[in-house]
């Protein structure tokens, strides 16, 4: 309730005028004739009759009045409101609830619509919306419930059982997830194409904060509208988040994003205690924020972020051994708390690292296994190493690993092209080993986006590589490759090296190793493939340097132990897998583990370091936070999705023609006691005095 809608209650205090009033009123005392009265003498008259309340019906009129008056100035203020439906032509619906369970949706309400950052979160908000509007189905209606947190999940298909739609929203908690509107939409869209109803809606009831504040506005599409009903939702927010915390030796590498409002700099002079550095680019003056490095309550280290930064990465210093329970937490708190902390893992570590490729082509006359896999193994970079047929299709196949190998593939498929740049741009590294294979891709079936163009395969006019332009890159192993037994290379188009960096070159000038970035991961290309047919390039030094470069460049990412929210563990060849997030309790600390596509899966909602029990053995994986929830700038909607035409947010109680008419009645009231008072003193007998 705000300050106005308190102050025009007040006014009812009010009420206590008319009780002053009657008091105040005072009569003479009646005079009664005594005859004895005559022998005493005269004084002054003192006595007046006890004040009472002389017309109970008249003050408790007077008293209502007041009352009234004061709820009629103070209804305008009060906001009691609630989603409204609007039926076209009185036909039931079909109904596609959107609910945003994202990170964002954690934050408060902007201010003006909760009165303080205390107030409901956005979540709740959307979550009491769509009750509201389930509360305007009739008979007839069909509702869906999709969840609009990536990846967008159907929690109810399209169903005329109401009841089983509200339980599900009722039940429905906030998360650390990225948004995905998109999906979400098209999932709901899905679910009503064959519902009869002709009035056929998508309901999203969101922040429309998914990191596309830029991209297209959300619009109706077919025959299915789209309506977003509450736009108080949306609004900017003052947030960082710790996405990651890496410790090697006694480094830990943090990383924070914000949304770059800022917030004030903490006055404690918290900052002499520890040791720590600042986020590169923090201007002097601007707002920053403590990051401590904690061990239960102990401040072991810390350093100042500026908030006015989108995304810095800061190194904190420990003294002396890592003790168990680091984390990384973010001082004082902002609009999101859950967001504030990380766990601390340690780098470095087992490196699951899958390799694609074809067993007939890539063998080694000695016997063995093939070249990579025996210069993985040669080097002892602690790597498991899992050979697989052809690449997955699917960015969660690919979450147990955190690098992949591709030997001479003769092209990848829309849906391997799509899991596997989805992967990347998460921190996965890829090396691809372009052959004749490749260069005799099917139609359809191309390496874009990690190679862009065509590749083609033919006579190499070089011997071999320039060493002076790998010297960077393949150190004093560089001139091995200067006379290299070749059969041909693969050409790349001109523009495969835009925005790539060229780590070694033909003699000729043409890439023969280049590194192009994706998002947190990164692409490695060589234009030769590893079979010993082709030429001898895995017989040479030099590729164990390239294998090295490729496995360090892998493990500076993090590999895919750590997955961003939401997104899937997979545990192929694992019969009994309990995942459990540490520091949580009781059965909500257990993640549930589901058979999908005959492989154990497990999607952690919550950010947070998460034991794996596999039976023989116990991982620890790290959910992270979604860098990208960290923008909470709203998608455009277009004018027709937030048309009233639809319904939208209508008073549920407004009493204030009510509060008048019962004043004019009360109006009435008194004068008719008013008049009758009058009527009844007029007829009064006279008494007259004797003496």
């Amino acid at each position: 309730m705000s300050v106005l809608s308190v102050a025009a209650l007040l006014v009812a205090l009010l009420v206590a005028a008319p009780v002053v009033a009657h008091l105040l009123r005072r009569r003479q005392a009646e005079e009664r004739p005594f005859p004895a009265a005559a022998l005493v003498p005269a004084t002054p008259p003192q006595a007046r009759k006890r004040s009472a309340l002389e017309d109970r019906a008249l003050f408790a009129v007077r008293a209502l009045a007041v009352i009234g008056l004061a709820l009629l100035g103070a209804t305008p203020f009060v906001r009691c409101s609630r989603v409204a439906l609007n039926r076209q032509g009185g036909a039931s619906v079909a109904l596609s609830v959107v609910l945003d369970d994202s990170l964002s949706m954690r934050a408060p309400l902007p201010a003006g619509q909760a009165g303080a950052t205390s107030g409901p979160t956005r979540f709740q908000r959307a979550r009491q919306g769509a009750l509201e509007l389930l509360d305007g189905t009739r008979s007839g209606d069909a509702v869906a419930v999709v969840m609009a947190g990536a990846p967008a999940r159907v929690l109810v298909a399209a169903t005329t059982n109401v009841a089983t739609a509200r339980e599900a929203i009722e039940a429905a908690e906030p998360s650390d997830r990225a948004t995905d509107l998109d999906e979400s939409v098209r999932l709901g869209r899905e679910l009503l194409d064959a519902l009869p109803q002709s009035d056929k809606r998508v309901v999203v009831f969101s922040d429309l904060a998914d990191g596309s504040a830029e991209g297209t506005a959300l619009a109706a599409e077919g025959n299915v509208a789209t309506w977003v009903p509450l736009g108080e939702l949306a609004g900017l927010a003052e947030d960082c988040a710790v996405t990651r915390a890496d410790r090697a030796a006694n480094k830990v590498l943090a990383r924070v994003v914000c949304t770059g409002a800022g917030t004030p700099a903490p006055t404690d002079g918290a900052a002499a205690q520890g040791s720590g550095s600042a986020a590169p680019g923090a201007r002097p003056g601007a707002p920053t924020r403590l990051l401590e490095l904690r061990a239960g309550e102990e401040v072991l280290a810390l350093a100042r972020v500026s908030t006015a930064e989108h995304l810095s990465d800061v190194t904190l210093e420990l003294r002396g051994e890592a003790p168990e329970g680091l984390v990384a937490r973010l001082a004082p708190g902002d609009a999101i708390a859950a967001d504030d902390v990380a766990p601390v893992v340690a780098a470095g570590g087992s490196l699951e690292i899958a390799v694609v490729g074809d067993a007939a082509s890539s063998h080694v006359e000695t016997g063995g296994p093939p070249p990579v896999e025996q210069a993985l193994t040669a080097l002892e970079l602690d790597a498991r190493i899992h050979p697989l047929p052809s690449v997955p299709e699917h960015a969660e196949d690919l979450g147990n690993f955190g690098a992949l190998i591709i030997d001479d593939q003769p092209g990848l498929t829309p849906e391997v092209r799509r899991a596997l740049a989805a992967w990347v741009d998460k921190g996965g590294v890829v090396l691809l080993a372009l052959g004749p294979r490749a260069a005799a891709a099917q139609l359809g079936a191309t390496f874009e986006p990690l190679v862009a163009g065509v590749v083609r395969w033919g006579k190499s006019p070089s011997p071999g590589i320039d060493p002076g332009t790998a010297a960077a890159a393949l150190g004093a192993a560089a001139p091995s490759y200067a006379d290299l037994s070749a059969k041909g290379r693969a050409s790349l188009d001109a523009g495969a090296s835009d925005a790539a960096e060229v780590l070694a070159r033909w003699q000729d000038g043409a890439p023969f190793l280049l590194r192009r970035p994706m998002g947190r991961g990164s692409v490695l290309v060589l234009t030769l493939p590893f079979d010993t047919e082709q030429s001898d390039l895995a017989l040479r030094p030099a590729f164990l340097a390239i294998v090295d470069r490729f496995v360090s460049t892998a493990r500076a990412r993090g590999g895919a132990r750590r997955i961003d929210a939401g997104q899937s563990w997979t545990f192929d060849g694992f019969q009994r897998v309990r995942v459990r997030r540490l520091g949580g309790a009781g059965a909500a600390a257990e993640v549930p583990v589901l058979e999908a596509d005959g492989r154990p899966r497990a999607a952690p909602a919550l950010a947070g370091a998460y034991e794996i029990d596999l039976g023989d053995e116990k991982v620890t994986r790290v959910a992270a936070v979604p860098e990208r929830e960290i923008d909470f700038r709203p998608r455009p909607v277009s004018p027709s999705a937030a048309s009233e035409v639809f319904g939208g947010v209508a008073p549920s109680m407004d009493v204030s023609p009510w509060v008048a008419v019962g004043l004019l009645a009360l109006l009435a009231v008194e004068m008719a006691l008013r008049v009758a008072r009058r009527a009844r003193a007029g007829t009064a007998p006279v008494v007259e005095r004797t003496s």
